[in-house]
């Protein structure tokens, strides 16, 4: 089937913000004292905001105050970008320029708010590749529920089973296999598991290598 949809995750996948918050949010913790390493920080990679408080309850206990903790770190996030800009990963233009150039329609699917993901859009100078954007405030069930790529589908009004679905998390990757998606991996700070192995159609390490699934395809050349 020809490919008419490439959905896209964000951080981890299109831009190497996932490091990027770890080494701030460890900078944060370890001024009150508190120990956070690499581990403890994927666990909350793919997970929606509304999961997370929970979470660093469970690890620092239930007066943890995870919101002033939050704005401690978008205040430390935002002046770090304003100031660099965003780590972009290798080959994202010259994936989304293929893209562009073979018609293909492209979504963001993101955990992310739309605030958020349209300001690191537009810092990373991709926003007007897409065509659709899919945020956490759209939908009511996060990765890896399928409704975040369902969604992306139904505004690129095409099949889920025509559509690439991008992904560097293992929930993402259930999320965009549960919806029917071609599953495409490039892995960030997580290797897949054996079961997100089975569920991926390609594994790649790198958005360079992405743009030969489309080549496969019998494309014709503009």
């Amino acid at each position: 089937m020809r490919i008419q949809g490439a959905v896209f995750d964000m951080d981890g996948l299109m831009f190497d913000t996932e490091n990027l918050t770890f080494i701030l949010q460890r900078e944060i913790l370890a001024k009150e004292g508190k120990s956070f390493t690499l581990e403890d920080y994927k666990n909350t990679v793919g997970k929606r905001a509304a999961d997370l408080p929970g979470y660093f309850k469970k690890l620092f206990g239930g007066d943890f105050d995870y919101e002033d903790f939050h704005q401690k770190c978008r205040a430390e996030y935002m002046q770090y970008t304003e100031k660099n800009g965003v780590p972009i990963k290798e080959g994202l233009f010259e994936l989304l320029d293929e893209l562009k150039k073979r018609r293909i329609k492209i979504a963001l699917s993101t955990s992310t708010t739309r605030r958020s993901a349209e300001r690191t859009l537009k810092i990373a100078g991709v926003f007007d590749y897409f065509d659709e954007l899919v945020c956490a405030d759209d939908v009511k069930n996060g990765k890896p529920h399928p409704e975040p790529f369902l969604k992306a589908a139904e505004k690129l009004r095409l099949e889920p089973g025509s559509c690439a679905a991008l992904e560097d998390s293992l929930n993402g990757i259930k999320s965009a296999y549960s919806a029917g998606m071609i599953t495409v991996m490039v892995p960030d700070l997580i290797e897949p598991t054996a079961e997100i192995k089975e569920k991926c159609a390609y594994i790649f390490k790198s958005l360079l290598n992405v743009k030969s699934i489309f080549k496969e395809e019998n494309y014709e050349e503009d």
